[in-house]
């Protein structure tokens, strides 16, 4: 079974994942066919925009009015695919704020030249300041160990090192828990056009007394942190054991003031390509606030999730997390994290919003792909203001575990909660056959979450789950659901669960195949429409309110 190591290459990935696509289809065309079925989801679920009620929106005023704005970053809509790519259309504008940058840049400059020794042991962080000035500088940093308390870059700045393990930026054994390693200079003003490349950043939280908490709250303790920086790069580089992220993409300030507001003071336009990252203490790579976010063909592994208490780390590898918008994530990889793509929001604060998976491989991670706005899951709690519009294409979990990070979270290969449109087109579930996943199901819809298109889902080998796919019933059902194009080998006893209470659910083309299986489809109510249905080696077909059914 395929294993995922803190080496692997994320250059790979694109070979990697495309041994799981249809035959006869490519990326392009799969990424054009979900994005045409989530703009007709989106028009079926036509809504209008609600707001909080009135207690809601009064509590925390003036924090609220000097903080957050009722305006999500970025647009309302799902950004348009670039045509013949998987790229958003902005990436153009991304693309010639590029050459901006090179033609601003008046002055090469070496950080030997202003007296930084690379030798692991020498506090260079002076160098550094000196050597970055106030800009419109081409940093190079040679290869070797330089030790700092924090390094700060202002707008038009270039910082670029001998590549990943050769450029090594180490923060000191002297800096606190709150120290950010690599960061804009500006968070509040807002920084511009920033570079960073070919670097490991290492925040070194050995130095911190083992069992103690390495982070210091809001968007401090990470390796890199860009906070309201509008176009801002990252490439080819490492980041090693941070406090809370690896890299971190965000507002000026974290804000949980409530669903419906957003931070001011986002990061717009950022593109991360070929990042790798391992023991960090909470995410690898993260968003908050921000949009118009390109995260490509990057690999995250390994946690050490404390940044949290021990058993309740959510350290995921990819997170998109409160008021995120318009955020695309390409060919990147996860193995051995709490979840491996991580979609969601705090309760007290808008969900992101308008995502874009294109591919993505996650190994042995604990819930491969996690949806969820939390605090708006139960009958009794409010609905989402939100949690709307993902769309991912070729997204593959192999072997979801157990994990010490968060004991009490069962394995899951996807999970939706709360969100609404969501269509996943071309979903590979690849389970241990050996693996003890004690009756839980490898996939589960639940909590509210509606218009969901499940298109050209195969699973196998989760021999001792309960179910392949559970969608959840009761109070709080999961609603508007479609499965579309299902093949189904030696898995499951049940392939396809749907509980009570489940309104306007269909399911087409389902091939089904077990030994002393239970049933192919069980329904708790007679309303699902079910249609082109071939189950083999089940007692029965379809399983209706107990009763079962066989179709040929």
């Amino acid at each position: 079974m395929l294993s995922l190591t803190r080496n692997h290459d994320p250059k790979k990935n694109v070979q990697l994942l495309s041994k799981w696509l249809p035959i006869g289809r490519t990326m392009d065309n799969l990424a054009l066919e979900a994005e045409q079925v989530l703009k007709e989801t989106i028009r079926q679920n036509d809504r209008k925009k609600k707001n909080a009620p009135l207690t809601k929106r009064l509590a925390y005023f003036f924090p609220r009015l000097l903080l957050t704005t009722r305006k999500a970053p970025g647009s309302a809509h799902p950004s348009a695919i670039k045509e013949g790519t998987l790229y958003p259309e902005w990436k153009d504008k991304l693309d010639a704020e590029y050459n901006v940058l090179n033609h601003a840049i008046n002055r090469h400059v070496n950080v030997l030249d202003y007296g930084a020794v690379g030798d692991g042991i020498t506090d260079c962080t002076s160098a550094f300041a000196k050597a970055i000035g106030h800009g419109r500088r081409m940093v190079t940093i040679p290869a070797g160990t330089y030790v700092v308390t924090g390094i700060r870059l202002p707008s038009f700045t270039c910082f670029v090192g001998d590549g990943k393990g050769q450029s090594v930026i180490k923060l000191s054994n002297q800096a606190g828990v709150s120290a950010t390693l690599l960061a804009n200079a500006n968070p509040v003003r807002g920084n511009h056009h920033i570079l960073v490349q070919g670097v490991t950043l290492d925040w070194n939280a050995a130095r911190l007394p083992s069992g103690q908490k390495t982070s210091a709250g809001n968007n401090r303790s990470s390796c890199l942190t860009y906070a309201h920086v509008t176009y801002g790069w990252v490439k080819d580089v490492e980041a090693v054991n941070a406090g809370l992220h690896a890299f971190d993409l965000s507002a000026s300030f974290y804000t949980y003031l409530g669903d419906g507001t957003w931070s001011r003071g986002p990061s717009r336009y950022i593109w991360v390509d070929y990042v790798t990252g391992h023991g960090f203490g909470d995410d690898g790579v993260t968003t908050h606030h921000s949009s118009q976010i390109l995260i490509t063909n990057s690999h995250m592994c390994f946690p050490s999730g404390r940044a949290h208490l021990e058993g309740f780390s959510n350290s995921n590898g990819f997170e998109v997390d409160d008021g995120s918008n318009d955020v695309w994530l390409i060919h990147n990889s996860s193995s051995h994290c709490f979840g491996g793509v991580e979609i969601k929001a705090h309760a007290t604060a808008s969900a992101a919003s308008n995502v874009h998976i294109y591919g993505h491989l996650s190994v042995h991670d604990n819930r491969s792909f996690n949806f969820r706005h939390i605090g708006h899951h139960l009958q009794t709690d409010p609905d989402s203001l939100s949690a709307f519009n993902i769309s991912a294409v070729n997204l593959v979990a192999i072997a979801p575990v157990y994990t010490d990070l968060y004991k009490s979270s069962s394995p899951r290969c996807l999970v939706v909660s709360a969100y609404q449109n969501v269509v996943i087109n071309q979903l590979t579930m690849i389970g241990d056959p050996d693996y003890d996943y004690e009756g839980e199901p490898a996939a589960a819809l639940q909590y509210k979450s509606k218009y969901i298109t499940l298109r050209h889902v195969s699973s196998r080998h989760f021999k001792s789950a309960g179910t392949d796919i559970k969608i959840f019933g009761g109070n709080q059902s999961a609603d508007n659901i479609q499965l579309e194009e299902l093949h189904f080998t030696d898995s499951a006893p049940i392939a396809i669960d749907i509980g009570p209470k489940v309104k306007n659910i269909s399911i087409s083309s389902l091939l089904a195949a077990r030994e002393n299986g239970i049933a192919a489809i069980r329904v708790a109510e007679q309303s699902a429409l079910i249609s082109n249905i071939e189950a083999t080696g089940y007692q029965t077909s379809i399983k209706f309110a107990g009763k079962p059914n066989h179709l040929s």
